[in-house]
């Protein structure tokens, strides 16, 4: 089961000596709850799981800082899941009604948390449906009919076109939680946002989760106004923590890139690697020429349809795929665990990105790696991460051997059979 993915399975100490909070101890998490995520082999929270939990089963509105690796997924699912079976409805209920919903910045985290809803939720009777732009709207419509559905995992367009073609009804909603409501912003989903939670009760009368990588002035602002009370905890999963996430800088010429980037990969050869690029353009052509180069390689990026962006990414999770290029946005839906390596072929333009970036790696207690590449072209970036993450990255050019030129593997094995 790759989710309630985020969890630990750590002994029962903290990076500051403090004890762990096993998920048994939550008097209200139901038996077959804690059975699902037993079987995942999962025993202890980890900080924003024990910080958000004491506050969310009790049914108070929670705003968490909390990034990528943390754990955000399953301690809002689990807050779901025990809410809607601690208070099960009275009255009939009709087909298109969901009882909770989370909203997500993209079509890969929604359906991701569709997939963990599904895993986490195995032994509750309770449906999950994912509504995302991108798939085929029928499909999507035929599975909200087809019985009741209790939670309902959408991005704000795609739910939108439902609002409007009036199948979904959000007046039953009793959990809303917005996830990475940082990016939702980025992406210029505001209004969405604002006439989906005019659609739901009022806030007095519903449950609010906010999760950010990012508590800005912004997002506390959206805060007071969406949620009661709310409780602000901070559980960052910070990338600069020793025996988390190795961090390096490559200090070289834009021109040194492509080829550093090829000799890394065949070092890490058979290890699962995520290269990220800041443009789609940038995604396409290194696929390519990672691919002459005898590398299994797959891209995300936002030009890349839908459906083959999926198979895809059950690609490199089923280890098909060695290495995937990556834009940021596409990037977002990459929640695989033993992730070997993370590469920045661009700095990226926000230092809030690199946070995520790195994120993908050294998950779940996990000891992760990531290399970002910095040219003349973008070392500029460099100071905006460091002043983000209160440290400075180990910057150094890249060792002799990583310079050296690799011909493609039609050359080479045009060379050998001369």
């Amino acid at each position: 089961m790759a989710s309630p993915p985020e969890s630990s399975t750590q002994p029962p100490s903290s990076a500051d000596g403090a004890e762990k909070t096993r998920f048994s101890e939550f008097e209200l998490i139901p038996p077959q709850l804690l059975r699902a995520i037993d079987e995942a082999g999962f025993e202890y929270c980890t900080p924003i799981q024990a910080q958000s939990l004491i506050h969310t089963l009790h049914g108070l509105d929670v705003a968490g800082q909390a990034q990528t690796g943390t754990g955000k997924t399953a301690a809002f699912l689990i807050t779901i899941f025990a809410g809607l079976l601690n208070h099960p409805l009275d009255g009939e209920r009709y087909s298109g009604e969901p009882r909770a919903l989370v909203l997500a910045p993209t079509r890969e985290l929604a359906l991701q948390i569709a997939k963990d809803a599904e895993q986490l939720g195995r032994y509750l009777g309770l449906r999950t449906a994912a509504l995302v732009g991108g798939m085929d709207y029928q499909r999507q419509r035929a599975a909200l009919q087809q019985g009741l559905i209790d939670l309902v995992v959408a991005t704000p367009g795609r739910l939108i076109d439902f609002i409007e073609n009036r199948e979904i009804f959000l007046d039953q909603i009793e959990i809303l939680v917005l996830d990475e409501a940082d990016r939702m912003l980025d992406m210029g989903f505001l209004p969405q946002i604002r006439r989906v939670i005019r659609q739901t009760p009022r806030k007095e009368h519903r449950q609010t989760l906010l999760f950010s990588a990012t508590l800005n002035a912004d997002i506390m602002q959206l805060a007071e106004q969406w949620m009661v009370d709310a409780r602000w905890i901070e559980a960052v999963r910070s990338p600069q923590n020793a025996g988390a996430v190795k961090q390096e800088i490559y200090l070289l010429a834009d021109h040194q890139k492509s080829t550093v980037l090829i000799n890394l990969l065949h070092r890490f050869a058979g290890q699962r690697v995520i290269v990220f690029a800041n443009r789609r353009d940038r995604t396409r052509h290194l696929e390519e020429k990672l691919a002459r180069h005898g590398l299994k390689v797959g891209m995300l990026s936002g030009d890349v349809p839908q459906v083959k962006r999926l198979k895809t990414l059950e690609a490199f999770r089923a280890g098909k795929l060695d290495v995937m290029v990556a834009t940021d946005v596409a990037g977002r839906g990459i929640h695989i665990d033993d992730i070997a390596l993370v590469i920045n072929y661009d700095l990226p333009e926000e230092a809030e990105d690199y946070v995520h970036r790195v994120g993908r790696t050294g998950r779940a207690g996990a000891t992760g790696h990531s290399i970002s590449f910095a040219s003349e072209h973008d070392a500029f970036e460099l100071p905006k991460i460091e002043q983000l993450l209160g440290l400075k990255i180990d910057a150094h050019q890249p060792e002799e051997a990583l310079l050296q030129p690799v011909r493609p593997q039609a050359q080479r094995n045009r060379t050998a059979t001369d």
